[in-house]
């Protein structure tokens, strides 16, 4: 076992982070909670809805809102420097729009794709759906 004075004259790294513990208060948990669970009301109320292009904005914006709070109050990036924070909320944000405008993109031909795969694939004849006939083997003499 080692001493006061040794343990104080050379901190191991577990004592370095003593008294860092981000104790948030249960009221402040059950908000953050709350939220959320709001925001997940409103997701599944927009997804309801024709927003037409503005869908894909406004689930993503919401994704990003819920997955901030996660981030800050549940993960604790709050109480950190305010730079990574900032980092993290921009990566977020970044990701968001990278992925709406993917999605608007592809939406944006998608009447196109439509159009082709109607003229060029036939509906099938429903002697074209059944199953293959077996052909009939000779039974052996007896």
């Amino acid at each position: 076992m080692q001493s006061t004075a040794t343990t104080a004259a050379h901190p191991t790294e577990h004592d370095q982070h003593d008294g860092h513990a981000h104790v948030m208060p249960l009221p402040f948990l059950f908000a953050t909670f709350g939220a959320l669970v709001f925001l997940t009301i409103i997701t599944v109320t927009a997804s309801k809805l024709s927003l037409g292009a503005a869908e894909i904005w406004v689930a993503m914006g919401i994704a990003t809102a819920k997955a901030g709070l996660v981030a800050l109050y549940f993960m604790h990036l709050r109480y950190d420097k305010p730079f990574n924070s900032f980092l993290f909320l921009f990566s977020l944000v970044f990701a968001a729009i990278f992925i709406g405008l993917a999605l608007v993109d592809s939406t944006a031909y998608q009447p196109e794709v439509e159009m082709y795969d109607r003229q060029n694939v036939q509906p099938a004849t429903p002697a074209e759906l059944a199953p293959p006939a077996v052909p009939a083997t000779a039974s052996p003499a007896a």
